[in-house]
C-alpha cells in the first residue's frame, strides 16, 4: 500500500485558457495509506479523471503524482503497482472463476502454494468458494462483476486498488451486500482503495472520508458526518442529502437577517463571525427544520405547498415569501406530529446550531 499525494492540474485542451477549459481544476490533496475513499460528484465532474490519473492511465497536464514521496508522474499502472477496477466486468470467459482470481498473481510469478490460498481467501470473502470451477463465461453480471472485484483485491503487494463505478451492473440488492463485503475487506486487508461513484448512500457507507467534487474542483473531503452536518460548500449541502439543504438569501442589517420583508434574529453565538457580511445565503437541512410558535425570530411563515407521507416522517415544501422574494423550503417532521394541511401557514424555526451560512458559495466558519 501507499501514500498518495496529489499536485496537479488537468486540461484535454493544448493550451488552457479559461477554468472551462479544465477537466480539473489545481488541486492538492492526499489519500493516506490504507484508507478508504469515495470520489463522489455528478457525470463530468472530473472524478473519472482524477482515478485514471492515478493510475496512471494518464497523465496530468500540470503538475505531479507521488507514491510515498516519490514521483510516479511519468509511470505506467504497472510500474505503480496499481490494481483498478471498471464499470463493466473485465475477466476471461474461457477461464474458471478459480483461474480468473488466480491470473494477477501467476503474472507475477507467485508461489503456487500461496496463489491457492490468496485466491481461496478472496473468493471466501466474495462468496464465490462455491463456483471456483466453473468457466467464467455462463455466469451472471452480477457474479463476473464479483469476479473482476476480486482480481483487483487478490494482491498483496499493491500500491492501492481503484473502483470506478463497479457496481453499477449489479443487482440493487446485491449492491448492499457487495459494499459491506468491500468494508469487511478493506478493515481486514488494510487496503488503499479508492472509489469512483455518483451514488451518495454508495460514497457515504464505504468510504472514511469523501472527496466532493463538482465542475472539476474538489470542493471538500470529509466524514459522512462533516458532509451533512458542516458542509463547506453550498454544493455539497445540495448533493449530500435526501432532500439536500435549504438555502435562502438572506441580508445581514443591524444585527439582524433579512429576507424580504421578513427578518430573522443572528444567534448570538455567530454575531463576530457574521459581523462584516452583508449578502449571504443561509443553509438549514430539512431534518432540522421545527415546527415554532407565530412570531419566533428563529422562525419564518411558510405556506404549505405539499405534504408526502414517508412513514418516517412527513416530508413537507413550503414556500416562504411572495412574488419574486419567494423561495421553497423542505421540512421532514416527526411522524407523531398531526399532519400538515396543503394551503396553511406554518411558522418554521430555520435558525439554529445547525444552521450554516455562506458567501459566495463557501461557508462563514
Amino acid at each position: 500500500m501507499a501514500r498518495i499525494d496529489l499536485d496537479l492540474a488537468h486540461s484535454y485542451k493544448p493550451r488552457p485558457q479559461t477554468d472551462e477549459d479544465y477537466a480539473l481544476l489545481p488541486l492538492k490533496m492526499s489519500f493516506r495509506d490504507g484508507g478508504a475513499y469515495a470520489l463522489l460528484g455528478p457525470s463530468g465532474c472530473g472524478k473519472t479523471t482524477l482515478l485514471n490519473i492515478i493510475s496512471g492511465l494518464l497523465q496530468p497536464s500540470h503538475g505531479s503524482v507521488s507514491f510515498d514521496g516519490r514521483d510516479v508522474t511519468a509511470l505506467t499502472p504497472q510500474e505503480r503497482n496499481i490494481a483498478q477496477v471498471f464499470q463493466f466486468p473485465v475477466i476471461y470467459d474461457t477461464m474458471t472463476v478459480a483461474q480468473n482470481l488466480a491470473f494477477p498473481l501467476r503474472n507475477r510469478g507467485v508461489p503456487p502454494e500461496r496463489i491457492r490460498q490468496r485466491v481461496g481467501q478472496i473468493a471466501e470473502m466474495l462468496e464465490l468458494s462455491g463456483q471456483l470451477d466453473q468457466r467464467a463465461a455462463g455466469l451472471s453480471a452480477d457474479a463476473k462483476q464479483k469476479i473482476s472485484l476480486g482480481r483487483g483485491l487478490v494482491r498483496e503487494d499493491v500500491s492501492a486498488v481503484l473502483f470506478d463505478e463497479p457496481l453499477t451492473v449489479i443487482d440493487p440488492h446485491l449492491k448492499w451486500q457487495l459494499r459491506r463485503k468491500l468494508k469487511q475487506i478493506h478493515h481486514e486487508l488494510k487496503l488503499t482503495l479508492i472509489y469512483v461513484t455518483h451514488d451518495q448512500v454508495e460514497a457515504l457507507t464505504f468510504a472514511d472520508e469523501v472527496v466532493v467534487m463538482t465542475r472539476g474542483k474538489a470542493v471538500q473531503v470529509g466524514t459522512a458526518d462533516q458532509l451533512f452536518e458542516r458542509p463547506e460548500h453550498t454544493f455539497v449541502g445540495h448533493f449530500i442529502g435526501s432532500p439536500g439543504m435549504n438555502f435562502l438569501p438572506v441580508r445581514h442589517v443591524d444585527g439582524h437577517l433579512e429576507f424580504g420583508r421578513l427578518r430573522l434574529a443572528v444567534p448570538p453565538q455567530r454575531a463576530s463571525a457574521l459581523a462584516q457580511a452583508r449578502e449571504l445565503v443561509l443553509g438549514v437541512r430539512p431534518e432540522y427544520v421545527r415546527p415554532a410558535a407565530a412570531g419566533d425570530l428563529s422562525a419564518l411563515p411558510v405556506q404549505v405547498r405539499q405534504v408526502l407521507d414517508i412513514g418516517t416522517h412527513w416530508l413537507v415544501t413550503g414556500q416562504v415569501g411572495e412574488g419574486g422574494q419567494a423561495a421553497t423550503l423542505k421540512a421532514r417532521l416527526h411522524p407523531e406530529l398531526p399532519p400538515p394541511r396543503v394551503g396553511e401557514t406554518m411558522w418554521w424555526s430555520v435558525v439554529g446550531d445547525h444552521t450554516c451560512f455562506y458567501q459566495n458559495d463557501v461557508r462563514i466558519a
